[in-house]
């Protein structure tokens, strides 16, 4: 395992999918290109990195800036002192053996320090142009091969001639396909999937607020919300009003398989699967199994899964 994708360890899997959520339901990349001049989407990415993802995301022709901040963003969440039960480090998750051989002094100070976006993004760019000239006589898609490459090592995907059968690696690969598209600047109107990435935006903003029976997220409440006051809200930031309780929710949009699940959609539990008055539980689906969901009293708002014995569909709110 090297490199951001193989710092994660074994524990990546679908951990390593907990933070798809913020903007992997934007529009399809026009075209699907990388490599030629993508500019990144308003707000995306937080001031402090923006630049610095934008001019080391064109070092090479496999990568591009979106690519680049998707990347980041499902290695820590653009936290600069994340690290993780496998020693990876940094807002790039680099682990200390392969930042040994390849960080670079990205901002000039004389050190490099993996604890230092300036020197850990453009290290993480610089490292993953280094994998695509090493897998580029793959067969294959040259970035799907790059960032498998990132995660499985290179000798993996050229043995395998293109991204090998690891389902770790097939969902990293994937993930950040996905989130590449959400992170690039899109021309024309703003669709529903772009209403989607506000919702999941808003709600990953409370990460960490404590539940609270019946909040609406008031000042009077200290901010906190129940399941359906913090989906009502993060639909309501985006101007799409839902009523106020699950089991009314449920009947807000049309309602997808489980193998059609977009992020955005909410996601539904209940205590009987044939009766959707039972829905006593409600959260936002971020991708990779996941949703944020405010979960009971005493607990804080969070990443959990979605597949349980209580699952009862899903509503796309958008879809209206």
């Amino acid at each position: 395992m090297l490199g951001l994708g193989g710092g994660l360890g074994l524990l990546a899997g679908f951990v390593a999918l907990l933070v798809v959520g913020t903007y992997v339901a934007a529009a399809n990349l026009a075209g699907g290109a990388t490599g030629a001049a993508v500019g990144l989407a308003k707000g995306a990415v937080p001031s402090a990195y923006q630049g610095l993802v934008q001019k080391w995301g064109n070092l090479c022709p496999a990568l591009n800036p979106a690519l680049l901040a998707a990347q980041l963003y499902q290695e820590s969440g653009w936290k600069p002192d994340a690290q993780s039960h496998a020693a990876a480090q940094g807002i790039a998750q680099f682990i200390p053996g392969t930042w040994a051989a390849h960080g670079i002094d990205g901002d000039g100070d004389g050190d490099r320090d993996v604890w230092d976006p300036k020197d850990a993004i453009p290290s993480a760019a610089s490292y993953d142009c280094k994998l695509a000239s090493y897998v580029k006589d793959a067969p294959g898609d040259k970035t799907d091969n790059m960032l498998a490459a990132y995660n499985a090592g290179a000798y993996a995907v050229i043995k395998y001639g293109g991204v090998p059968p690891y389902e770790e690696t097939k969902n990293y690969v994937s993930t950040i396909r996905k989130l590449e598209q959400s992170f690039a600047a899109k021309k024309g109107r703003v669709d529903p999937s772009k209403q989607a990435a506000g919702a999941i935006y808003f709600a990953q903003q409370k990460l960490g607020t404590p539940y609270l029976w019946g909040g609406n997220g008031t000042p009077e409440q200290g901010g906190r919300f129940d399941c359906s006051g913090l989906t009502k809200a993060a639909y309501k930031s985006v101007g799409i009003e839902l009523p106020r309780v699950a089991n009314d929710q449920w009947n807000s949009g049309p309602h997808p398989k489980r193998d059609e699940l977009l992020p955005g959609d909410l996601v539904f539990f209940g205590t009987d699967l044939n009766n959707s008055r039972s829905i006593d539980h409600v959260g936002i689906y971020v991708g990779g199994g996941h949703m944020i969901d405010a979960p009971y009293t005493g607990a804080k708002i969070r990443f959990d899964p979605i597949d349980t014995p209580k699952y009862f569909g899903a509503t796309r709110p958008t879809a209206g």
